[in-house]
C-alpha cells in the first residue's frame, strides 16, 4: 500500500475516533447559527467554477524523448509535449507508470498534464535549472525569481490530474536548509546560503515600490520557490495526484479565476510546507483532500503589506469541504499576507486531528498586514487531538507595529467538536481601537480542553449551546474568565 492509500485509511479511521460521546452534538445535526441562505451562496459558488475542457487527445512525453528511471533529464521532451499539445488544440499530455527526472515543467492553455498511477515526477534540485526568472509571488510579495516546479502565466484551461506522484525532492541538503533554523523541524543553514537578507531586501523593495521588473531575486537571493504556482490563470484544475517534499508552499494559485483543487495528497514537512495557498483568487473550490504538512494545511491569502494594498485583489467566494487535516501550523486558516483582504470563505465537513496540529480554525494578521475579512462560514467540523482550537490574533509577527489596522468581522461556527484541546479552545484577541467583532459560535463542544481561554477586544460574540469540558459557556462567562 503506497503513502499516500495508508494516509487515507487513516483518515477514514479518525471518524471512530472522533465520534462525539452519547449526548453530545454530532455533525451530522444541521446548522442553527449559520441561516440557509449563508450555504446556499456555498452552493452557488461551486456551481459557478468553471472546471476546463479538454480536446480528446494524448500525447505521452515518451514520444518526445521521456525516458523513465530517474536518471535521464526529461525537462526538454516534457517542454516539447506541451507545446505540441497546445499547438494543436490541447488535450492530455500523459506521463506513463515510471520515474522521470526533470526541472520546471510550463503550462500551456487547454493542456491537461495527467500522470497515470505509478507515474513520479522528481524534480531537479539544482537552482540554476529554475532559471531564468519568471514573475512570481514570494510570501505575498511580487517578484522576479526562481521559477515554481510546475508555473502558468495568464494562461486558460490548464489541469494536472492523474493518480501519480510529484517529487520535490526538497531534503536537508536540497532547498529546506535555506530557510535556516527555526524550529525542530528546519535545518541548519549551509554556509553562505541564507534567504534572511534577500527577504528583508525584499520587503523593503515592496515598501519603496521599487517596479517589479527590477525585484531581481533568482540566482544568489536564496528563496525558494513554490511548488505548482498558476499564476493569473483561468479555469485551473489540480485532482487526484500526490504532491510531497516542496521547496516552499505546495499549491500557490495566484490572482486566478475559478480554481479546483480536489482528491489531492500534500505531504511535506519542510519549511513553510504550506499545503494549498489560493491568494488574490476568485471562485476557489478545495474539496476531499489529505494534508500533513510542515506549515499551515490550507491558508487564505491575499498579498502582503504594501504590495498587497497595490494589487487590492481579495481572495473571495471560497468553498472548502470534505477535508482531512493531520499535522500543520493550522488546518483552515486565513493569513497572514492578508492586506488585500478576503471574504465569503464557506468551510464544511472536515476532519482534523494530531498532536502536531498546532491549531483548528485560525486567522493571523497585524497592523502592518492590516485587511478585511470577513463573512466566515464555518460548521459542521471534527477535530480529534489539536493544541488550540480557534484562533483569531491581531498581534502575529510584527504585532501593533503599523498603521493599517485589521477588520475582522461576521464569523459563525456552528457545530464544532473537539475531543482533546491540549491548550485553549479559544484565543481571540484584538485592538482596543478596532476590536474583533460578530463572532458568532454555535452547538460546539469542547470536550477536553486543558487550559483557560484568552478573549480580548471582541466586540459581539455570541455562544448558542457551546460547551467547555462539560460545563456550558456562553460569551459573558468566558470573557469574564480570562
Amino acid at each position: 500500500m503506497d503513502q499516500s492509500r495508508r494516509l487515507l485509511v487513516k483518515a477514514m479511521s479518525l471518524g471512530a475516533c472522533l465520534a462525539p460521546a452519547s449526548g453530545l452534538i454530532s455533525c451530522s445535526q444541521g446548522s442553527v447559527s449559520a441561516s440557509d441562505s449563508d450555504w446556499i451562496k456555498a452552493d452557488q459558488i461551486r456551481s459557478k467554477i468553471i472546471r476546463p475542457q479538454f480536446a480528446d487527445r494524448q500525447i505521452l512525453i515518451t514520444e518526445h524523448g521521456a525516458i523513465s528511471g530517474g536518471e535521464f533529464d526529461c525537462t526538454l521532451a516534457i517542454d516539447k509535449a506541451i507545446k505540441s499539445c497546445h499547438a494543436l488544440g490541447g488535450g492530455k499530455v500523459v506521463v506513463p507508470a515510471g520515474t522521470y527526472k526533470c526541472g520546471p515543467i510550463h503550462l500551456l492553455s487547454n493542456v491537461n498534464l495527467h500522470l497515470e498511477k505509478d507515474s513520479v515526477i522528481e524534480f531537479i534540485t539544482d537552482p540554476s535549472h529554475y532559471l531564468p526568472e519568471v514573475l512570481t509571488r514570494w510570501e505575498g510579495l511580487e517578484l522576479m525569481g526562481y521559477s515554481p516546479l510546475i508555473y502558468a502565466y495568464q494562461q486558460k484551461n490548464i489541469a494536472i490530474t492523474g493518480a501519480g506522484t510529484l517529487d520535490g525532492m526538497a531534503d536537508e541538503q536540497h532547498w529546506w536548509p535555506w530557510k535556516g533554523k527555526h524550529s525542530h523541524q528546519h535545518w541548519d543553514l549551509i554556509p553562505g546560503q541564507d534567504q534572511k537578507p534577500a527577504r528583508q531586501k525584499l520587503m523593503q523593495d515592496a515598501e519603496n515600490a521599487v517596479p517589479v521588473s527590477q525585484r531581481s531575486y533568482g540566482d544568489g537571493a536564496y528563496l525558494r520557490p513554490p511548488f505548482i504556482q498558476p499564476y493569473a490563470c483561468e479555469n485551473v484544475l489540480i485532482e487526484g495526484i500526490t504532491i510531497k517534499n516542496s521547496p516552499f508552499w505546495l499549491v500557490n494559485p495566484v490572482l486566478c479565476q475559478h480554481v479546483t483543487v480536489k482528491g489531492v495528497s500534500f505531504l511535506s514537512h519542510g519549511p513553510n510546507s504550506d499545503g494549498c495557498d489560493p491568494e488574490s483568487c476568485n471562485y476557489v473550490l478545495i474539496e476531499d483532500c489529505i494534508f500533513n504538512t510542515g506549515d499551515d494545511c490550507i491558508a487564505i491569502k491575499s498579498g502582503r503589506n504594501a504590495d498587497g494594498r497595490r494589487i487590492a485583489t481579495p481572495c473571495q467566494n471560497i468553498v472548502i469541504a470534505n477535508c482531512t487535516m493531520m499535522d500543520g501550523h493550522g488546518g483552515v486558516v486565513i493569513g497572514s499576507e492578508i492586506s488585500g483582504g478576503v471574504r465569503n470563505v464557506y468551510v464544511e465537513n472536515c476532519r482534523m486531528s494530531s498532536e502536531n496540529l498546532e491549531r483548528a480554525i485560525r486567522i493571523k494578521t497585524n497592523s502592518v498586514r492590516g485587511g478585511v475579512i470577513e463573512n466566515i462560514r464555518i460548521r459542521n467540523i471534527e477535530v480529534g487531538t489539536v493544541i488550540n482550537a480557534v484562533v483569531i490574533n491581531f498581534f502575529y509577527e510584527e504585532g501593533d507595529a503599523g498603521r493599517f489596522d485589521p477588520i475582522v468581522r461576521d464569523i459563525s461556527i456552528d457545530n464544532l467538536v473537539c475531543q482533546n484541546v491540549l491548550d485553549k479552545a479559544f484565543y481571540l484577541q484584538g485592538f482596543e481601537r478596532a476590536p474583533i467583532t460578530d463572532i458568532h459560535i454555535a452547538n460546539s463542544q469542547f470536550i477536553h480542553t486543558k487550559n483557560q481561554s484568552i478573549v480580548s477586544q471582541v466586540k459581539r460574540l455570541s455562544f448558542d449551546n457551546v460547551q467547555i469540558n462539560g460545563q456550558v459557556t456562553t460569551a459573558k462567562s468566558i470573557q469574564l474568565n480570562t
